[in-house]
This record gives C-alpha cells, sequence and structure tokens, in this order.
C-alpha cells in the first residue's frame, strides 16, 4: 500500500546548532496536519507529533530519542511561515526560488512526484545535494519517494526551543540523523510529495 502526503518541508540551522525541520502537509491520507523533527547540537532527536497517530507513523518511519505528543500549528506570515508549538517558536523568513527550484519547476508535477522519476532522480540529488535522498528505504521495512516540485529559500530565522534561544540561521550542518535522508545543507523550503509504501505486515 502506497501513502502520499502533499506539503512542504521547512529545513533549517542556527548558530545554536539546533536544526529544525517542518513538515507542513496539506493533503494526506490523515487530512492536513504538521510535524516537527529536531535535532539538538548534542545529536539529541526530538519529534513533535501533535497527536498519538501522528507519532505512531513518523516514529516507525524515521529515528528519534524522544517523542513528544503536543500541538503543532504553522501560519503564514508575511515573509515566511510562522511555527508554534509548547515547546518550539520558530520564524522563518522565505526568499526567491533558489536554481534548483527553477530547474525543478520545469518538470511536469506528475512525472516530478512519480517514484519512478525519484527513482532516477536519486543518483543526481546525491551527488548535487550532500546527504540528501529522494528514495530509499525507511524504518520497518517501508519504502519511501521524495518528489519535489519548487525549492524557495530560506534567509532568516528567529525563535526558541525549549526556551533558549536559537540564534540565528545557519546551514544545516551536519545533515540530520532522522532517517536515509536529510534536507539540503542550504536552509530551505520544498514542495514535495512523499510517498510511503508499507510492507503487508505493516498494514
Amino acid at each position: 500500500m502506497r501513502e502520499r502526503f502533499h506539503g512542504r518541508i521547512a529545513g533549517v540551522g542556527s548558530t545554536s546548532g539546533v536544526r529544525v525541520v517542518v513538515g507542513r502537509w496539506d493533503a494526506s491520507p490523515w487530512g492536513s496536519f504538521a510535524d516537527v523533527m529536531v535535532e539538538e547540537a548534542s545529536g539529541h532527536r526530538v519529534l513533535l507529533a501533535p497527536d498519538a497517530r501522528v507519532r505512531e507513523f513518523v516514529a516507525a518511519t524515521y529515528t528519534f530519542d524522544e517523542h513528544v505528543i503536543e500541538p503543532v500549528e504553522v501560519r503564514d506570515t508575511a515573509g515566511g511561515w510562522l511555527v508554534e508549538t509548547p515547546s518550539l517558536r520558530l520564524h522563518l523568513v522565505t526568499g526567491r526560488r533558489t536554481p534548483l527550484g527553477a530547474a525543478l519547476g520545469l518538470v511536469p508535477a506528475r512525472v516530478a512526484t512519480a517514484p519512478a522519476w525519484c527513482a532516477v532522480a536519486d543518483p543526481v540529488a546525491r551527488v548535487v545535494l550532500s546527504g540528501v535522498r529522494t528514495r530509499g528505504t525507511a524504518g520497518n521495512d517501508r519504502r519511501e519517494w521524495y518528489g519535489a516540485t519548487s525549492v524557495h529559500a530560506v534567509v532568516a530565522i528567529d525563535g526558541s526551543w525549549r526556551g533558549a534561544d536559537l540564534g540565528h540561521l545557519a546551514p544545516v550542518d551536519p545533515p540530520c540523523r532522522f532517517g536515509f535522508s536529510s534536507t539540503p545543507r542550504r536552509p530551505s523550503v520544498t514542495d514535495v510529495v512523499t510517498t510511503i509504501e508499507r510492507p503487508a505486515q505493516d498494514r
């Protein structure tokens, strides 16, 4: 069984060493929702999920040291996004579409989001974007494909994580270690369709 999640993924680093990945899903098997993956400077990985169903699904696909169920709200602002949970406040300021985003826009969305295309694009992604994969094997023998259709730069952030200031924007370096793929090193928001295939025993 294949499940498709349509939305955007924001990946940013900070001068505090905290790296944050926000999944903002406009359409999914469960409707719209958002979740957050945080890796602290120490390497401690935290999942922020809005409910138990999202926590169980994401935790079965990716690897974390801690799971937290709490409200996750993502709102548009004049210049980007505002992500708020009881643990995290993150304001992202977005900029123009990147050259990669412009190139992705030349591929029809139906093609760009197909698992077959993601498989073809994977060797290129590995070379062009260190740490990034467009297909791979996730947790519990699940297979996953990332079909990107656009990328916009993130140009600034501010906020706090568990009461501590995040500092300023920095590259996502070292790469996040939640699964087989990280977000690009350059902070960005990627329009994406994620396809996850679960084995029969996991359905």
